[in-house]
């Protein structure tokens, strides 16, 4: 979709150089020659993007802006004037004009202010669009839930949390199994209490009962004080027994007991205690085969199965990617001076395509990873790792250039050595594109579309 500028200036000769110079395949030029004019189409149009000068008949660039403004918040504004009403242009900005061009202006740099305008609205948009989107999906705790699998998952969680029923979460690794189990304790009625979560494979098998259920003084060797169980920690709240597959099948018998009787014995004790804890199990493996195969009781597994809430994987969640990215990148950034308000339509793109083996988890390390290498205002496809990256700019291998023409093999290797030069001169250089151009040998405004054909923002490399 082509975006929409209004160009205002009594002087055709600008409203005709901007007719020009901005590209007609991505926009949609139209002019006014006075303010009159000017008024008259922003009160009836919808321009992404208005330049105009501050000194024209019947209405300045000014009253234009004020216009624009209180009609559109997100559309930019970018004033032309001459040398003597520069200061006008400057409170102008204040007034929230994006940017002034002093006449006279080279074309390069007026069609750089305009693309740079465009970008910021859309930027804007963006995150509008995300935050949106944040609010109106099926949300419980920290679930986002915009596709339909997942908006399934958010009520099953909700039916979860009005019962007392015990929940086996399924699903691949980083699915967000435990973030489900949170979900469920803190919308229930036990969220005033402790969630306690366990993972059954990271304790060592001879500590696993003593953990569990607790000891006694002198119970075994090393058990110099009383010890409580992690279901005694958990007494009116919930426990959540992560790869609960690991677990030995001589502690399956005890925790199903335990789930049966809804009592521990601590070892050495010979009474019980009654503890009144909520159960929420999770795994990434099919518990069906393991108990075919002997390795996971049947009994446990009926009674760990009373409700059963299986995850997809986020491959098959696309339509959440935008959304988690958000509300990913919003937890993380809040924790910076400089928050990017948002990604580029690329990126965002990539992070949509990309099957993410690793799930969620996966998801959230690359939008930890991005906000790190991150100094601008939004997140760019470059800052995002490789493997992501690629789904929209594959790099070539050994193996996939076998299948390119040696054109294209070329012309691969000459965009990589370009803006592998571009970037390196910029760093260099601290984002001086004058003397990046005279260091390599051309001219000012050719520099500005070599930067801006491989995406390397001068203004990013500024000293702050």
């Amino acid at each position: 979709m082509k975006a929409r500028v209004l160009v205002c200036d009594d002087k055709e000769n600008f409203t005709k150089l901007f007719r020009r110079i901005l590209p007609a395949d991505r926009y949609d030029v139209t002019t006014a020659e006075d303010g009159a004019r000017a008024l008259a189409l922003v009160a009836a149009g919808d321009f992404d993007v208005i330049v105009t000068d501050i000194r024209m008949p019947n209405a300045d660039g000014l009253a234009v802006l004020r216009e624009a403004r209180s009609r559109d918040t997100d559309v930019e504004v970018i004033l032309m004037t001459a040398y003597a009403t520069v200061p006008a242009a400057v409170d102008a900005i204040r007034e929230g004009a994006y940017d002034y061009l002093a006449k006279p202006f080279e074309p390069d740099e007026a069609l750089l202010v305009v693309d740079r305008a465009l970008e910021r609205r859309r930027l804007r948009q963006q995150a509008r669009d995300l935050r949106r989107a944040l609010e109106d999906i099926h949300r419980i705790d920290n679930l986002i839930a915009r596709s339909p699998a997942m908006a399934a998952v958010v009520a099953l969680v909700q039916r979860a949390a009005a019962s007392d029923a015990t929940v086996l979460v399924t699903g691949e690794s980083g699915t967000g199994k435990e973030v489900v189990a949170r979900a469920i304790h803190n919308t229930g009625e036990r969220k005033a209490a402790r969630f306690v979560a366990v993972n059954c494979g990271a304790i060592p098998e001879n500590l696993l009962e003593s953990e569990l259920f607790g000891h006694v003084k002198g119970s075994f060797t090393g058990a110099t004080a009383e010890h409580r169980g992690l279901f005694e920690e958990a007494r009116g709240g919930t426990i959540f027994l992560d790869e609960i597959a690991e677990l030995p099948l001589a502690m399956q018998v005890k925790l199903n007991r335990v789930l049966q009787e809804r009592k521990v014995r601590r070892i050495g004790a010979t009474d019980e205690l009654a503890v009144d804890t909520r159960v929420i199990a999770a795994t990434n493996v099919d518990l069906k085969a393991r108990v075919a195969a002997g390795q996971f009781r049947e009994d446990l597994y009926y009674r760990i199965n009373v409700l059963h809430i299986a995850l997809p994987p986020l491959r098959d969640r696309r339509e959440d990617v935008p959304a988690l990215a958000a509300f990913l990148l919003e937890r993380h950034g809040a924790r910076r001076e400089t928050m990017p308000e948002g990604f580029t339509e690329e990126a965002l793109s990539a992070l949509v395509k990309y099957p993410w083996p690793g799930n969620v988890r996966e998801l959230e390390n690359t939008i930890e990873r991005a906000l790190a290498v991150t100094d601008g205002p939004r997140i760019e496809l470059e800052a995002l790792p490789s493997e992501v990256a690629s789904v929209l700019r594959p790099r070539a291998t050994h193996g996939t250039e076998m299948h390119l023409s040696y054109r294209e093999v070329v012309d691969l290797a000459r965009d990589r050595a370009s803006r592998e030069y571009l970037i390196t001169l910029m760093r260099e250089l601290g984002g001086n594109v004058t003397e990046a151009a005279r260091r390599a040998g051309m001219e000012r405004e050719s520099m500005h579309r070599l930067l801006k054909r491989y995406g390397v923002r001068s203004e990013d490399f500024k000293a702050r």
